[in-house]
């Protein structure tokens, strides 16, 4: 979750995520260096005193500065086109879930094990225990196993909705009558907070997400004994 003073992205804990904040980097660094350069050219042309018109006005000037943004668009584009086919993709998950999204509430589905069905309400601050967190936790946690492709299927009974993880890189719409899927897998046992990420209506920001990874052997017992 976000702690004061931070100023990078949440910790990554899907291989995801580590993805995107690499393609983040990726890309500061070529925009630091555009500023740069052109900063630079911007101060010494205004400082110089000569105006040199046969380089404001040259042919290879314009090639040139058509070119460069060209060949930098393409170092954008292409680990861009990488990371959003590898979101999409569904391989073989071992778990599937079904998140559906309420006016204002999650509930979620365990269908591959049992009929095992539950909603996820904001817990109200009057009920908090002292470790938890005011507007971000929940009564009822999405437990799920680490180290395990997991298929999350998404979809919602009256508006749209967005069921979103920062620390996982996971970004999903929840639409009426469309149900959307995405892969998620967790590296390490933790708990993970996110909210919905569409302006669903008045309540729209007290529809808190929250996410426990658990090993395989504690995910079995848990379902065993729900």
């Amino acid at each position: 979750m976000p702690m004061w003073s931070q100023i990078n992205l949440q910790e990554a804990n899907s291989p995801l995520m580590e993805q995107l904040i690499f393609f983040h980097d990726h890309t500061l660094m070529i925009l630091i260096m555009i500023t740069i350069m052109v900063s630079y050219i911007m101060v010494s042309t205004m400082m110089n005193k000569i105006i040199n018109r046969s380089l404001l006005e040259s042919q290879k000037i314009e090639l040139i500065w058509t070119i460069m943004p060209a060949v930098t668009l393409i170092f954008i584009a292409l680990p861009s086109l990488r990371i959003l086919y590898l979101m999409d993709e569904v391989n073989e998950p071992l778990v599937t879930i079904k998140s559906v999204g309420h006016q204002w509430y999650w509930s979620y589905e365990y269908s591959d094990f049992k009929n095992i069905e539950f909603d996820s309400y904001m817990k109200p601050v009057n009920e908090l225990e002292s470790s938890e967190f005011r507007l971000l936790d929940v009564d009822n946690r999405v437990i799920l196993p680490m180290k395990t492709p997991i298929r999350m299927m998404v979809t919602s009974t009256d508006v749209i909705h967005s069921w979103t993880i920062p620390t996982l890189g996971v970004k999903i719409d929840a639409t009426p009558g469309r149900l959307n899927q995405t892969t998620i897998f967790m590296k390490r046992p933790t708990i993970m907070y996110g909210q919905c990420s569409e302006i669903c209506g008045a309540n729209h920001s007290f529809m808190p997400i929250v996410l426990e990874s658990t090993s395989m052997k504690l995910f079995i017992k848990w379902i065993n004994n729900y």
